[in-house]
């Protein structure tokens, strides 16, 4: 496989870094982004001067018919990450969401269902948000964190035969394209697979309050700016470092035969579950200082807890264990002081908290 290949929101955090490594294996690359969100331009930038031979790009909006349409054409395969990210964002513009993750996604799906020499595999970024906020799952405080009182459950997480139930018009939006690719493999025999994420984190995350919590804590901890968490900070996520996701991608492609019409959980599993409290304690460990916290009110839609069943797509993916959450943390920790120039000075605003 060494024709070109199209990510859409490929100047993303997720998005950079698969094509950066679909670039270094000998791929031609078309990047696809609205280049919307603040930073991913330096994302851009960095993989033209990486790759000035693989790597091409277009600028335009996943809902623009003509540019997509030349986009798909003699493309071997497309990598669907462009979407609305936010919940919040979905709430205060639920048309502008839907227009972006479901008739964005509906209009790549029919044109390659059309698309002149067949269909292409299309590979989909959905969300651990299709599964609603999980409240009937009971739960109890542990160690700074919500678990579930099933012990079971505690040891595997949420797998794919949970039932879909979607929260917030994100959820809705995201949810909905998650079913239309699966029916398109189904009824149209489009070569697709779904992967519903959990929290994705590591190098090249623009961390927003909205979105890529990890990095925005790590970005605000090393700026000496205080944290303003929603909710608890007991809520507990199954985080997985980026190499790790574009492994799950790419092996995603490679299996496409055997996996299309299926959807896989891809999270860190129970290994690397851990509340937003023990980031920051860990957070603390790495610098040597701790940021100050402020709390505000839950956010519509949630989940107090949500840790991955990603056993699924181990087996039928042929992963490996995923890089443990400590060890990723200071990973991106070294990246934020190295390649942004964060943490160099001390500052006032910070806190000894324990």
């Amino acid at each position: 496989m060494t024709g070109r290949v199209l990510v859409t929101g490929g100047a993303g955090f997720i998005g950079a870094n698969l094509a950066d490594r679909l670039a270094a294996s000998g791929h031609d690359v078309l990047v696809y982004d609205a280049l919307r969100r603040p930073g991913v331009e330096r994302n851009l930038a960095w993989l033209q001067r990486r790759h000035p031979r693989r790597i091409a790009s277009v600028t335009a909006d996943i809902r623009d018919a003509t540019a997509l349409e030349a986009a798909v054409q003699d493309t071997e395969a497309v990598f669907h990450l462009a979407a609305q990210v936010a919940v919040t964002t979905s709430i205060e513009d639920p048309a502008e969401d839907f227009g972006v993750n479901l008739q964005g996604t509906f209009l790549l799906l029919d044109l390659l269902r059309r698309r002149r020499g067949g269909p292409c595999p299309l590979l989909f970024a959905s969300t651990n948000k299709v599964y609603g906020d999980l409240a009937d799952i009971p739960l109890e405080v542990r160690n700074d964190a919500w678990l579930p009182r099933e012990t079971d459950l505690r040891a595997t997480g949420i797998d794919e035969d949970r039932a879909l139930e979607f929260h917030t018009p994100y959820g809705c939006s995201k949810g909905a394209a998650d079913q239309y690719v699966l029916d398109f493999a189904r009824t149209y025999g489009l070569p697709a697979a779904v992967l519903r994420m959990s929290c994705i984190y590591g190098p090249r995350q623009m961390g927003t309050e909205d979105q890529g919590w990890v990095a925005h804590f790590l970005i605000r901890a090393l700026q000496g700016e205080p944290i303003t968490i929603y909710g608890d900070g007991m809520q507990v996520r199954d985080i997985l470092h980026v190499d790790d996701a574009v492994a799950a991608w790419l092996a995603a492609w490679q299996r496409i035969r055997a996996v299309s019409g299926r959807a896989f959980n891809l999270g860190g599993g129970p290994a690397n579950a851990v509340s937003l409290m023990q980031v920051l304690h860990a957070i603390g460990d790495i610098t040597g200082r701790r940021v100050a916290v402020s709390h505000g009110p839950v956010r519509a839609g949630d989940q107090r807890w949500f840790v991955a069943d990603a056993r699924r797509a181990r087996a039928s993916l042929g992963l490996a264990d995923p890089v443990p959450w400590r060890l990723g943390l200071r990973q991106l920790t070294d990246w934020l002081r190295e390649e942004r120039g964060l943490g160099a000075q001390p500052s006032m605003a910070m806190e000894v908290l324990r």
